[in-house]
């Protein structure tokens, strides 16, 4: 195989606070191919958000970025500014949570597509006209779109307009952060099946993150399990869904109720407490005061990734116990 498209080494995020330094990302290890869709799923305050923003170099001046983010080999870490604004858009570009507050309410949709075109391309009006038009039908919407302003298209539509700006200056890698928050399950279910089938059409890279398994499930071929800034299990979606190997990874998909099984509607089966305050990590590992599966090691042992099944592998004592 070639170079990845994205390779993430050992990325870490620290926040400078008043309180001292937060670290929000520890030491992720991610790979996202060409033509391949890699989800990263965790509860809320896991670092997801934070490494969507970190692989651009979106994150407010507060934050320390360190290890490496290669770009088709480039490490945008080391990248000068000037090539830092040529690499978003044209390389690599992120469809943000909350369409509504991501558009900007006062300009008309086509005029905010055609911004970055006209930024990283240098073409004409009626080239840009004709683009725009042509991005609208791609995600599935009228050319004449292009005139209303977000308040004036419903959720879907101001999503698959977050989707056309993404792909407006052809890149090679999407990251789609909760692309899907707030959806009804019928527009949540054609936004997905737009994203997979553009991915498939275009040959783009698409790196998914989201609370929901169930999203992750319908749209990726691998998925990276986050919790308390790291990556805890990683693998073929259908086998990290199906038969997950570390105790947090089967919570998430206990959680959710299975169709036709009142129990489980009823009585879901969810997790006690919330994941750790950055900023006060437990010893050990980081799962173990909320996980029913530790033992006496969990609490002064943490373990780094290490396979557990062919391409998989987690970070559990559990997998590795005599």
């Amino acid at each position: 195989m070639g170079e990845p498209l994205l390779e993430l080494r050992d990325m870490t995020v620290t926040y400078h606070t008043g309180r001292g330094p937060v670290p929000a990302v520890r030491g992720v290890d991610l790979v996202v191919d060409t033509g391949q869709t890699v989800g990263l799923a965790g509860e809320s305050g896991c670092g997801k958000s934070t490494v969507a923003l970190a692989v651009l170099r979106l994150l407010p001046t507060t934050a320390r970025l360190g290890g490496k983010v290669l770009l088709n080999g480039e490490d945008v870490v080391a990248m000068k500014w000037g090539r830092l604004r040529a690499v978003r858009w044209a390389s690599a570009s992120v469809v943000f949570q909350g369409a509504m507050h991501a558009l900007n309410p006062v300009r008309p949709v086509g005029e905010q597509l055609a911004e970055p075109i006209l930024l990283h391309g240098g073409a004409g009006a009626n080239t840009v006209s004709s683009r725009v038009g042509d991005l609208l039908e791609q995600v599935g919407l009228p050319a004449r779109r292009a005139r209303a302003y977000p308040h004036e298209l419903s959720g879907g539509q101001r999503q698959r307009v977050m989707i056309a700006m993404a792909l407006a200056c052809d890149p090679q890698l999407i990251i789609a952060d909760e692309p899907t928050t707030a959806l009804d399950v019928m527009v949540q279910a054609q936004v997905l099946d737009l994203v997979s089938r553009l991915v498939s059409e275009l040959g783009i890279g698409l790196m998914m993150i989201s609370h929901d398994l169930s999203v992750l499930a319908s749209t990726c071929q691998r998925l990276a399990v986050m919790y308390a800034g790291r990556i805890i299990e990683q693998g073929p979606a259908r086998q990290v869904l199906q038969a997950p190997a570390h105790p947090y990874t089967k919570a998430l998909s206990a959680a959710f109720p299975t169709i036709g099984d009142p129990e489980s509607r009823l009585a879901p089966r969810g997790l006690p407490g919330d994941p750790p305050d950055p900023s006060a990590l437990p010893p050990g590992c980081p799962f173990h005061p909320r996980c029913p599966s530790a033992f006496a090691d969990c609490v002064d042992t943490d373990v780094a990734l290490r396979p557990v099944d062919t391409g998989r592998s987690a970070a559990c004592l559990l997998e590795v116990r005599p």
